[in-house]
């Protein structure tokens, strides 16, 4: 028992963060979060940072982090604890809470929410700590997405949105509605804004905001991997807009750079977070400078004709004082008494799934059909790759599993891989589960028996692609198991590392408890 709580006993401070971008002198490195926060938004209140992103069919779902500088970030809570439908009880990739924007308005937090097949959603609160409200409905309809609400200096609020080809046919296309200044809903069926068709084929993810007269709509063009960062102004909010590329990918290793937010400081300097789709890690979160020059934004660094190109190393935003180098948290001891915020589940959640105490995590093992692909589970305890390599230790403590129980360690992608311990007539099987979402392969490889009632698992990720396994029965002597995987996105999200138990047979299912998921730099 000494041997199977060492990881409990290591000091948190011992625990070191898979990324940091600041490189402690006073400059940062981009990506400064090399984590799927994807189709970021953001706002300044005061001296303090606060960021919204995508989260899909995960929950608790859209993510809201907070910063001091734009450079440290932490995640601090999520808008919604479960999606708001049935629908969502169960994985749908790709479907759920898209790209969502945040605002602060007359002492009150928005956040935009859309859900392309549900309709536009909004919560609020004015404490984004604290408890968020449930989501009312601005609108339902099919195929809105990438809202953004906007006041203007009359009182008079309304929504920019754009539009999702495969739910509603047609695509590069922006709309401007009225809504109530609180929120709850359209004034009226509002109106085409502007066509990017000719110029600015898929252009999405509108954020808009008013300076020196002009309205301005800062938004994306050009597809996720391929795009770059338009912005439209006008003197009248319904146009017509001029348009400009002011950041596109240049001579960096930064592809399609834009959808995201302009942000100030409380020294009046200018700054853009964005993201840049890098494959299995996802969409990783990106900061560069910005300037004004003759009313236009001019993005990123190397400027040519009002176009810059992302910068990978920068100084830091001056906000009047120093914050230590930080990131999300990523390891977990489980001793605390909630999940951490680093956690979401593959869908809508249940309370009796897991419980928390001194002998940390306890997953119940669920019932799951016994042909059921493991990416289908919604009791996936899953989160996002924290850097491009890394490897993860778990210790899983088996006493409680029951027959026709399986629990272990996934790697959930496109194409995804597990080891899992299955009780199978009274034995503990070791197997490794791989398939691809979507194309009902899942293959079980039967590995070895496991003996003890402690096992250490490790998943090593290398590459930011081959995902491998070992397992140890003391903590100290690892050898590997199974076969390399080469892992590949999810849909619109990149893999996620996290733990599941399950119930495969009839009767009763059993648990598995976990004393800590600790990452480290090396395999």
């Amino acid at each position: 028992m000494e041997k199977a709580n060492k990881a409990n006993e290591t000091e948190k401070a011992d625990i070191g963060k898979m990324w940091i971008a600041d490189q402690g002198d006073g400059t940062y490195t981009n990506p400064i979060l090399y984590t799927d926060y994807s189709d970021p938004d953001a706002i300044r209140v005061g001296e303090d940072f606060f960021l919204v992103a995508s989260s899909f069919c995960n929950t608790p779902a859209v993510p809201v982090l907070h910063s001091r500088d734009l450079v440290n970030w932490k995640v601090i809570n999520y808008c919604m604890e479960r999606l708001p439908s049935r629908r969502y009880d169960k994985p749908v990739h790709g479907c759920g809470a898209w790209a969502p924007s945040i605002r602060f308005h007359d002492g009150v937090f928005y956040v935009f929410i859309p859900m392309p097949d549900e309709g536009i959603l909004m919560c609020r609160t004015q404490d984004p700590w604290g408890k968020w409200s449930e989501p009312v409905y601005v609108r339902k309809v099919v195929g809105w997405i990438d809202p953004c609400p906007f006041w203007d200096d009359d009182g008079k609020a309304y929504m920019v949105t754009a539009f999702a080809r495969s739910r509603i046919g047609f695509k590069s296309m922006l709309y401007l509605s009225p809504i109530r200044p609180d929120c709850t809903g359209v004034l009226d069926d509002g109106r085409f804004l502007y066509d990017g068709h000719a110029t600015q084929p898929t252009i999405e993810g509108p954020k808009m905001y008013k300076r020196n007269g002009y309205y301005y709509i800062f938004a994306p063009a050009g597809g996720v991997k391929t795009g770059w960062q338009t912005v439209l102004r006008s003197r009248n909010i319904y146009g017509p807009y001029e348009e400009r590329i002011v950041m596109r990918q240049g001579n960096t290793p930064v592809n399609g750079p834009h959808q995201g937010a302009w942000v100030d400081t409380p020294s009046g300097e200018d700054w853009f977070l964005h993201f840049q789709d890098v494959g299995n890690a996802g969409r990783v979160l990106h900061l560069q400078p910005m300037r004004w020059e003759d009313d236009w934004p001019v993005i990123g660094i190397n400027d040519v004709d009002g176009c810059g190109e992302p910068a990978l190393r920068y100084r830091k935003p001056d906000v009047g004082a120093v914050y230590p180098p930080d990131a999300p948290e990523d390891s977990d001891l489980f001793d605390g008494g909630k999940l951490g915020l680093q956690w979401q589940w593959n869908a809508n959640y249940k309370e009796e799934w897991y419980a928390l105490g001194k002998d940390g995590l306890t997953l119940k093992a669920c019932s799951a059909p016994a042909d059921a692909q493991l990416c289908d589970i919604p009791n996936l305890l899953l989160q996002k790759w924290p850097a491009p390599e890394f490897e993860i230790t778990a210790c899983l403590h088996l006493g409680e599993l029951a027959e026709g129980d399986a629990a272990g360690m996934v790697s959930l992608g496109g194409c995804y891989t597990a080891l899992a311990v299955q009780v199978r007539e009274g034995r503990k099987i070791l197997q490794q589960r791989t398939g691809n979402r979507g194309e009902n392969d899942e293959a079980r490889k039967d590995l070895e028996t496991v003996e003890g009632e402690v096992l250490y698992l490790r998943m090593c990720v290398e590459r930011e692609t081959l995902v491998s396994f070992e397992v140890s029965a003391d903590g100290d002597d690892f050898r590997p198991v199974g076969e390399a995987v080469a892992a590949t996105p999810g849909r619109w999200v990149g893999v996620k590392a996290g733990l599941f138990a399950i119930h495969e047979t009839e009767g009763s299912g059993g648990a598995v408890r976990a004393r800590s998921f600790v990452y480290g730099k090396k395999c």
